[in-house]
């Protein structure tokens, strides 16, 4: 299993700037891709941005070259560095693993998601 803790959020003016991150932990050699995610209340979930483990990375249209994501695989920690935030961008940010076993089975784990609020 693999346990994946977010932080960073928080209350920001817009057109400011924030960093998420999320540490992962437990069976961590699994992992391969890596990704954020954010959600509304009574919205769907929608992708913000992902990485592999080899760093190709894809953005959500709506990012608009505002977001850049990253890893850091020493220290099984994905970044999102968010910039000239927008209110509209204020979610629960949650940090998205995928795990593949030695059989080749993938899992997806979830962290507890981090708010984000963007003032006006």
């Amino acid at each position: 299993q693999v346990q994946l803790v977010e932080s960073g959020g928080g209350l920001v003016q817009a057109g400011g700037s924030l960093r998420l991150s999320c540490v992962a932990s437990g069976s961590v050699a699994g992992i391969t891709t890596m990704g954020w995610y954010r959600q509304v209340p009574g919205k769907q979930r929608d992708l913000v941005a992902t990485i592999t483990g080899s760093g190709a990375t894809t953005y959500a249209d709506f990012v608009e070259g505002r977001v850049t994501i990253s890893r850091d695989n020493a220290k099984n920690t994905v970044y999102l560095q968010m910039n000239s935030l927008k209110p509209e961008d204020t979610a629960v940010y949650y940090c998205r693993s995928l795990w593949k076993n030695n059989r080749g089975l993938q899992f997806q784990y979830w962290g507890q998601g981090t708010q984000v609020t963007v003032s006006s």
